[in-house]
């Protein structure tokens, strides 16, 4: 089978969507099949990349760090069609998400979606809420998914959502997986955790309280930071990691400074995704007072290295925490520093049967075989409509008078 991806956020963008597709891609290659990547251009981007095919895009409003596909349709479908695609999966809305769409249209093939983001959670970001409100986009998402074949749905609170916006394709829960093995690590050392951490200015007696995630509002991490002095009265050998980066860095760093509580917090910063799983290893406790979750990666690479965590629930993660010895979930902000308190204070080992157990649930090779059975389901009902094989001609010209324009720029 050859399957297109068609995305506007992919490495070396760093983010949840881009780590769930490479994931995927690396399941589904595994298992005999070719993928090929349609996203943006990216100044970081190597300059000789395999089965990736970029577009000219741009930084996208409020988001300069994530970019938008801004043109490239004739050259999606020449390429695609080229390919022979059998299925496209899209893993966004916007620009690459609707190439998709349109290529899958001409293509006369299947077109998958992927509900990766609650947009809901972020509206703040656009005028501060004051123009795009809820209402927008229930209408939008309604409209485009409910143009797609199917849609894989991470958790029940994305079918949940679905459902309020009306849409009426199939739905499949797929929850991403992980690469679990690269979380395991038994070559991960005490002298490699003791290392970092005494890098960290954490000592042996010392707990080491991991955050881990995208620094934005929506993280929800002020919570966390908020309620720390909380957490020292009963707890003052706790230690705060903060690892990441984001636009609402510097509001956190502010607040700690505020609060009194700067030589217990550490700034981490962005780290190589190589150094991931040693962070999971060296901490104590995993927290998250995100809210904003369509799943969430990082609570099953917290699982799959044995650390166990403090979050925030909604009804995928009360499942996924579904025993104490893995981890424990609090219903909401004001609850996180008693549920954290608490927890600690329990001791209650990990059970490595139940870990073994978890781990084949949130495991990579688990979420391949699920899309891959859905793409099966959707390419066999799927029925071609009798049409032309050719692209609009408004669109066509558009595309040249853009290709004109660009050469005459060029020459100039």
């Amino acid at each position: 089978m050859r399957i297109g991806f068609f995305t506007d956020t992919y490495f070396p963008q760093v983010s949840g969507v881009s780590t769930s597709i490479k994931t995927l891609k690396n399941q589904l290659e595994s298992r005999g099949h070719e993928v090929y990547i349609f996203t943006t251009t990216d100044p970081e981007a190597d300059e000789f990349e395999k089965d990736i095919v970029r577009m000219p895009s741009v930084p996208f409003v409020s988001f300069k760090d994530r970019r938008i596909v801004v043109r490239g349709l004739w050259f999606a479908y020449q390429i695609a069609k080229e390919l022979e695609l059998d299925i496209i999966h899209t893993h966004t809305e916007f620009g690459s998400g609707f190439l998709g769409k349109l290529v899958a249209s001409r293509l006369q093939i299947p077109v998958v979606h992927t509900y990766h983001t609650m947009y809901e959670d972020y509206l703040h970001y656009i005028a501060n809420g004051k123009v795009v409100r809820p209402t927008h986009v229930k209408h939008f998402i309604r409209m485009f998914v409910n143009h797609s074949s199917g849609v894989i749905c991470p958790s029940k609170r994305v079918v949940d959502t679905m459902k309020r916006y009306e849409v009426d394709v199939p739905m499949r829960i797929i929850p991403t997986g992980i690469e679990i093995e690269g979380f395991i690590r038994p070559d991960i050392t005490k002298a490699d955790t003791e290392k970092l951490r005494k890098r960290l200015g954490i000592q042996a007696n010392q707990l080491m309280i991991l955050s881990l995630s995208r620094i934005s509002y929506e993280k929800n991490i002020q919570v966390i930071v908020e309620q720390f002095p909380e957490v020292l009265e009963k707890l003052p050998n706790a230690r705060l990691v903060i690892v990441g980066k984001g636009p609402y860095c510097e509001e956190l760093k502010k607040m700690s400074h505020e609060l009194g509580i700067e030589e217990y917090v550490q700034f981490a910063g962005e780290i190589p995704h190589d150094e991931v799983a040693c962070y999971y290893h060296s901490a104590d406790y995993f927290v998250s007072a995100s809210t904003s979750e369509t799943q969430g990666l990082t609570y099953a690479e917290a699982i799959a290295s044995g650390t166990q965590c403090v979050v925030e629930g909604n009804d995928y993660l009360n499942a996924l925490f579904d025993d104490e010895s893995l981890g424990w979930t609090f219903e909401s902000d004001e609850d996180f520093s008693g549920a954290l308190v608490s927890y600690i204070q329990r001791q209650i080992p990990l059970d490595s049967k139940v870990q073994e157990a978890k781990l084949l649930e949130i495991s990579a090779d688990r979420f391949g075989e699920d899309v891959l059975d859905f793409y099966q389901e959707l390419i066999a009902s799927y029925v071609k409509m009798p049409h032309e094989e050719k692209l609009p001609k408004r669109t066509v010209r558009k595309v040249r008078v853009r290709i004109n324009s660009l050469k005459n720029n060029e020459n100039k």
